[in-house]
């Protein structure tokens, strides 16, 4: 049923502006929504409902850095009708609001990250690893550690560093975490830039390293949600299924 939910990704990615429901997606590729919802959060590791936000989302930060628009206007074309409700998801999975994210660079996001609301929790511990690639000229990788699977909202702790090569997460609230790394590869002659990505967790940090950890980055594809962490200082890709 990999179809179905392919169909689904470009059904979402083309109409996320609209109000689209589980029975609408449902409909549309023409089985049980119980079914979609099954075999769409095998496939892509979250509910339809979660990678829609995500889609629109996503293009909320693009319109964000590249128009004029205000974040009412913005908040309308993704498929929000209330501003308020669009600029509390918004906070809440990107890590600023649509007026910060707005002001400031990405640059300056990747500088200086905004501050975990669990980053002055005790105690801590730290998280080692190894950062693999499969020969791709790299740009300077991101690591973070995030409470959920999904690339969004704050990291607990979070450092910019090589790929491939060893990277070190100091101060990491105890607990456990995905950690997840970013990537960017040159752009060539022949080719654009990519978007580089690996998820490993859940990790649990007790005070000291969990042990290191080997993450190999690959191209994203098609089931997975779009990166929405401004921490992460990745810019929003264009739409595609």
């Amino acid at each position: 049923m990999e179809h179905a939910v392919r169909h689904t990704v470009t059904l979402i990615r083309e109409r996320f502006g609209e109000p689209l429901t589980l029975d609408d997606l449902a409909r549309h590729v023409m089985v049980s929504k119980y079914h979609l919802l099954r075999v769409f959060t095998r496939v892509t590791g979250v509910t339809p409902g979660r990678f829609l936000t995500a889609v629109r989302l996503q293009e909320a930060q693009r319109l964000l850095l590249s128009t004029p628009l205000t974040v009412a206007d913005i908040s309308a074309r993704v498929g929000y009708s209330s501003t308020g409700s669009f600029t509390r998801r918004f906070t809440e999975l990107v890590g600023l609001s649509p007026t910060q994210y707005r002001r400031l660079s990405l640059t300056s996001v990747r500088t200086t990250p905004p501050a975990a609301p669990y980053a002055f929790a005790a105690p801590t511990g730290w998280v080692t690893g190894t950062l693999h690639t499969d020969g791709t000229d790299l740009t300077s990788a991101s690591v973070g550690a995030f409470d959920s699977s999904l690339l969004q909202g704050v990291p607990a702790a979070w450092s910019n560093t090589c790929a491939p090569g060893h990277f070190t997460l100091p101060r990491v609230p105890e607990g456990t975490w995905y950690i997840h790394a970013v990537a960017r590869t040159r752009p060539t002659p022949a080719s654009t830039d990519r978007v580089l990505v690996a998820t490993v967790g859940p990790v649990l940090v007790e005070g000291h390293a969990p042990g290191p950890l080997d993450i190999t980055l690959s191209p994203m594809d098609w089931t997975r949600p779009p990166i929405l962490s401004a921490s992460m200082g990745i810019d929003p890709q264009p739409l595609a299924a």
